[in-house]
């Protein structure tokens, strides 16, 4: 029987194992500078099809990974500067949406996106580390960096990914709560 792992090293483990996994596939069908995605397989993916999972995003696009306790299945959500979203298995059920904001709440996500705050609340700004077992961490991918938080008492929320994430989760399947 292996040991639970200390929840501190968590994200730092989680960002590992999809760092290791990484191939240079582009999320859509175009081209983009900036983006990497990975293909795991089934087996790493928790049984489901082939999860697309960015590790950086140009300005103006912003991606949400997803993931409810140490077990639970990657939700991804990936969102274009035009507003065009593309949500992999946000329920649960492997089942991939796709949808736009509406113009206001595209113009808003941009606004956000542009704010210089964000790169002080990145993981690494912060000295980010999981605090909590079985919540649900939510991942923002920008272009200042990756910002985590997690739905578990006493933990602050960022003022503009905080934002950020309410606005995706409020617009699309994603959750803001386990």
């Amino acid at each position: 029987m292996l040991p639970r792992a200390h929840p501190r090293l968590l994200s730092p483990l989680l960002a590992v194992a999809l760092a290791g996994a990484l191939t240079g596939c582009s999320l859509f069908a175009g081209d983009e500078p900036g983006k990497t995605v990975a293909q795991p397989t089934a087996a790493a993916a928790g049984g489901g099809s082939q999860l697309e999972i960015p590790t950086t995003v140009a300005a103006g696009q912003v991606s949400l990974i997803q993931r409810l306790g140490e077990d639970g299945p990657l939700r991804t959500l990936s969102v274009e500067r035009n507003g065009a979203w593309q949500c992999l298995d946000c329920a649960g059920d492997g089942v991939t949406s796709r949808g736009t904001l509406a113009p206001e709440l595209t113009e808003r996500l941009q606004v956000l996106l542009a704010n210089p705050a964000l790169a002080d609340e990145t993981d690494q700004a912060r000295r980010y580390r999981t605090t909590c077992i079985d919540a649900l961490t939510s991942s923002l991918i920008t272009s200042a960096g990756l910002i985590t938080s997690q739905d578990c008492p006493g933990e602050e929320r960022t003022a503009v990914a905080g934002e950020i994430l309410l606005l995706l989760t409020q617009a699309t399947p994603a959750e803001v709560k386990g």
